[in-house]
């Protein structure tokens, strides 16, 4: 069994610090014009949203400006992790990561818009060892362009296969996440969703965009690792 959590909004919350990090790194590189809100962040691949922003600010969409926002990002994203209350693990989320961890018959990973950097700076900020996903699926790690969410699972599903020599059945990996986007790309590789209701969208609305299971928060340990492996298992 593979289970790949997205991270912001599914595991935990900085308060929009993502937001207005990418958002100085436009105003430093840019200029005050730059603006941050045009485009919409949840859910989406850490290279779309420059991409994006670039376009909607009128900027060159280069490699240059890709590499200098995303630096920019970084730099203004570790001080406000460091800014005490702007980063906590969500409810529930370390109770259920010691249950699954304690499991021989699961692997843990993550699969995330974010790339590789700012997202582990993001877990170690709200106290979540990223070193306890042994399989990672980073925002930059699609291997089409343009890139996409949808991308990512088959990617995690190689990844799975290489690290254990054996093949997977894409119904035995869940994504688990908090957006429309996690139920539409774990759909697209036949996998399982569960949806989480504590970002911008609710139970009803996950479940309307595809998740096959969702629930409010990850508090309930037992029911949840109930769904994720046990009825996986007996779906077969």
């Amino acid at each position: 069994m593979l289970l790949l959590f997205d991270i912001d909004g599914t595991l935990l919350v900085t308060q929009g610090s993502g937001m207005r990090a990418m958002g100085e790194a436009g105003h430093e590189l840019f200029g005050a014009r730059f603006d941050e809100t045009k485009v919409k962040f949840a859910g989406r691949l850490d290279p779309l949203i420059i991409a994006d922003l670039l376009r909607h600010n009128n900027l060159p969409l280069s490699r240059e400006n890709m590499a200098a926002m995303l630096e920019g990002y970084r730099r203004h994203l570790v001080p406000k992790l460091a800014t005490p209350g702007n980063g906590r693990a969500l409810p529930g989320v370390q109770e259920l990561l010691a249950s699954l961890r304690a499991r021989t018959d699961i692997t843990l990973g993550v699969l995330t818009g974010n790339i590789e950097e700012t997202g582990r700076l993001k877990l170690k900020a709200c106290g979540i060892d990223p070193d306890q996903f042994v399989l990672s699926v980073w925002g930059d790690h699609s291997p089409h362009d343009p890139p996409a969410r949808s991308h990512l699972p088959a990617v995690g599903i190689a990844r799975y296969r290489t690290m254990f020599g054996r093949e997977i059945d894409p119904a035995r990996v869940s994504i688990i996440g908090d957006t429309p986007y996690d139920a539409e790309c774990a759909l697209a590789n036949g996998c399982r969703c569960l949806g989480v209701a504590t970002g911008q969208f609710s139970v009803a609305q996950l479940l309307e965009s595809g998740a096959h299971h969702a629930v409010a928060d990850l508090t309930a340990t037992a029911e949840i690792v109930s769904w994720l492996v046990d009825d996986a298992r007996s779906s077969k």
